[in-house]
């Protein structure tokens, strides 16, 4: 890398890694491009691709955690697939009776189940590995054949559909998007609170007598955030509705539709809107809440910790039922995006949520990993899967591709670390 480059990455203060990352990703995003004549990066697609991105990207961010407080979690898939068919029999078969078809509280309560349920089982699988000793790998392998089985006998290997009107909003597709204006406000609002943050970072700074960055920096950092995120709600907003999606928009407000037809705006996808929610309160958790510490210390040195009063059994119940929490989450888009739940779903998706976190640069080694870096590994994975089925590549071939780059990932990561002492 240029020098002058590096001193530029290193006084706005962002890591080499990310920007390492980041650089793969658009490489990966042009090559792909030109291989499908320039139907990657379109609108429609990286619509498709944000949505697809953020199931696997919500459990990535909690697999930071896992695997920060030196430990694996393999059933999330299977988890992800259990939840997801108790959530579709509950708004199917069973709170209709009670509540009747329709029932503007059937989504909420489905949510809610699904949350509670991935939260309980994720503390109940951290408490055998917390307090019963029993290494995390094998409780959670067990967990994969047990709640992948589980899902077959809730309705005897049964497909679930469809799940109710609202639910499948929380999904994407043609309905499920914050559309122009919404859209617009979301990004604003984005934009506010990430200049704030920064703002705040550096009076905090100030005030405990750290060097805050040069001004110029800040301003460098504040227009690269507004530019991604503006950028990102142009993108969204280029992508138009469906010919059918604008006659049901317009019949529901009794709109004419005019010869040259209707422009109107997909926007940013709800999912995605999950999402960045999920991502900020993460991210928030990890590096301003004394849980958030208590977890990367005990991955730096878990005798240190436990030794300085960390309850390190509790943490572990703690960091599994957040993973639980958020497969939930997961699960909810998957589900909602399909319209329906069957026995495949979630399957093998706890390689893509571990690759992702990994991807990202979360040390198998413990102590180190950040949010933002495994959304982005998300995002890497989901771009090689969606770019190899359009170029025309074989789902085995696929499956070889991305077991090299994440080997590649993890040597890159190690050679790097080394490299910076870390």
């Amino acid at each position: 890398m240029n020098k002058s480059i590096k001193n530029f990455v290193a006084a706005i203060g962002i890591d080499l890694r990310l920007v390492g990352m980041v650089g793969a990703l658009v490489a990966l995003w042009v090559v792909f491009d030109l291989f499908t004549g320039g139907r990657f990066l379109t609108p429609r697609n990286l619509f498709n691709l944000s949505v697809q991105t953020a199931s696997v990207a919500v459990m990535a961010t909690g697999m930071v955690f896992v695997i920060v407080t030196r430990h694996i979690d393999l059933s999330v898939g299977a988890l992800l697939g259990f939840i997801g068919m108790i959530m579709g029999t509950l708004q199917v078969h069973i709170l209709p009776q009670y509540l009747g078809l329709g029932h503007w509280s059937i989504w909420i309560i489905t949510i809610f189940a699904g949350v509670s349920l991935g939260a309980v089982v994720g503390a109940f699988q951290g408490w055998i590995i917390g307090y019963l000793m029993v290494p995390a790998f094998i409780v959670t392998l067990g967990g994969l054949l047990v709640w992948r089985g589980a899902a077959w006998w809730v309705t005897q290997g049964q497909t679930v559909a469809p799940v109710d009107t609202t639910f499948r909003l929380l999904g994407g597709g043609s309905e499920g998007t914050l559309g122009d204006t919404l859209s617009w406000t979301f990004g604003v609002l984005a934009t506010v609170a990430a200049l704030v943050m920064m703002i705040q970072s550096r009076r905090r700074r100030a005030k405990h007598g750290f060097t805050p960055k040069p001004l110029w920096a800040e301003y460098s950092l504040g227009g690269i955030a507004t530019f991604i995120i503006m950028g990102f709600v142009i993108v969204m907003n280029a992508y138009p509705l469906p010919k059918g999606a604008v006659k049901r928009y317009a019949a529901a407000r009794d709109m004419e539709i005019p010869a040259e037809g209707l422009f109107i705006s997909h926007g940013i996808a709800i999912p995605v809107v999950i999402l960045l929610l999920v991502g900020v309160a993460m991210t928030f958790v990890a590096k301003r809440t004394r849980f958030g510490r208590y977890v990367f210390a005990t991955g730096g040195n878990p005798d240190a910790a436990e030794l300085s009063g960390i309850n390190t059994r509790m943490l572990t119940v703690k960091v599994f039922a957040l993973m639980g929490a958020l497969t939930a989450i997961a699960s909810v888009i998957a589900s909602a995006r399909l319209g329906s739940v069957g026995n495949d779903l979630g399957v093998l998706d706890e390689l893509r949520v571990i690759a992702a976190a990994v991807i990202g640069g979360t040390a198998l080694s413990g102590g180190i990993g950040t949010i933002h870096g495994a959304i982005i590994g998300a995002v890497i994975m989901q771009s090689l899967q969606s770019g190899m089925a359009m170029v025309g590549v074989d789902a085995p071939l696929q499956s070889i591709v991305v077991g090299v780059v994440l080997v590649l990932a993890v040597l890159v990561d190690i050679t790097y670390r080394r490299r910076a002492g870390l």
